[in-house]
């Protein structure tokens, strides 16, 4: 499906229309033709400024590397390859393709890198608490603890020269729903450059954004919280970066006053608390995908570190309860930042 925009004098793209309804930026010279499709268990699209109409079919095939993710990656599919090694692989070696493979070694690194925050072996605690099936539940000490002896990477055994993967335990799964939004959009970007798209703007279910070229302003984000509904919590201009958002607002349940979110902290088996919402911006949307939640569970002094070492990564995080606050980290050559007004 493609339809083109009302012309405007800048690119908007609103996080909380992104949230409950799509992408819809705006042209900075004449029109945005956007395509779209529903792939992930969310929409992504890919937004082409007017001059690059002829690029329109190559737009629509970029989307089909969400089709192509999501029968590789999902969980709610038997026959997904994710879904076969999470049934095999606690029996024996099992080979993977190298995208996969590849995937999970960056997850491994990552998780090392965020001392445990980020870690896709984490679905047996959304089961326990519920949030599989958005029916959350507070659990019994006993569940968590059970859930928790089949979570953590290291129970992950890969063997890159037979490119295999072993589950030391039965019980373990592997889930990339908190990478693999954005694995999937940097993919797309990379087979846009190479047909000679030299701009467009790339989302994924409203927390996951790649902008590349967009000229001198490059395309705005307004970070917005259904909790904080009365202005953005960020507004950014990106060029030639991706940005990615977690919350701790969208999905949660209450037990005698106290706020249970479905984000839960892999080293301790409970949802985090403390980070209202963590952004991030940097080069791979793959990277921001998963930074973004590991700073949403371990929070500003994680989102310190991890900024100081690792130049080229903007955190920016809003306390739980400060709402008005706005923590900043590191930063990203291809960023601008406003204050946006009450």
């Amino acid at each position: 499906m493609a339809e083109p925009s009302e012309p405007a004098s800048r690119r908007t793209l609103s996080r909380r229309d992104l949230l409950k309804l799509a992408p819809r930026p705006e042209a900075g010279s004449g029109q945005l033709i956007r395509v779209h499709r529903q792939a992930m268990a969310c929409r992504f699209e890919v937004a082409l400024p007017g001059e690059h109409a002829a690029f329109l079919g190559a737009a629509q095939d970029a989307l089909e590397v969400a089709d192509r993710m999501e029968d590789r990656l999902t969980v709610f599919r038997d026959t997904s390859e994710v879904s076969r090694l999470n049934a095999h692989a606690a029996e024996g070696p099992v080979p993977v393709s190298e995208e996969l493979f590849d995937l999970l070694e960056r997850a491994a690194r990552l998780h090392e890198a965020t001392v445990g925050a980020f870690d896709p072996t984490s679905t047996p605690l959304l089961r326990t608490w519920g949030f599989l099936r958005r029916e959350g539940r507070l659990p019994e000490a006993g569940e968590i603890e059970a859930a928790r002896a089949v979570v953590g990477l290291p129970l992950v055994e890969r063997d890159a020269e037979a490119r295999t993967v072993r589950f030391r335990k039965p019980g373990v799964e592997l889930s990339f729903g908190s990478i693999g939004k954005g694995y999937a959009l940097d993919a797309m970007k990379e087979r846009l450059r190479r047909v000679g798209v030299s701009a467009a703007l790339l989302s994924a279910g409203g927390s996951s954004v790649v902008a590349f070229g967009g000229g001198d302003e490059g395309f705005r984000v307004d970070v917005t919280s259904r909790r904080v509904p009365d202005r953005p919590l960020f507004r950014l201009w990106l060029r030639d970066a991706a940005q990615a958002t977690s919350g701790a607002g969208e999905q949660f349940f209450e037990v005698e006053g106290r706020r249970y979110g479905h984000v839960i902290d892999p080293r301790t088996g409970w949802p985090a608390a403390g980070v209202l919402s963590a952004t991030v911006v940097t080069a791979s949307a793959a990277l921001a995908d998963a930074l973004s939640t590991a700073f949403l569970v371990a929070g500003p002094a994680l989102a310190e570190r991890y900024c100081a070492e690792n130049p080229g990564t903007l955190a920016l995080l809003v306390p739980e309860d400060e709402p008005a606050v706005r923590l900043v980290f590191g930063g990203y050559p291809g960023v601008e930042r406003e204050e946006p007004q009450a």
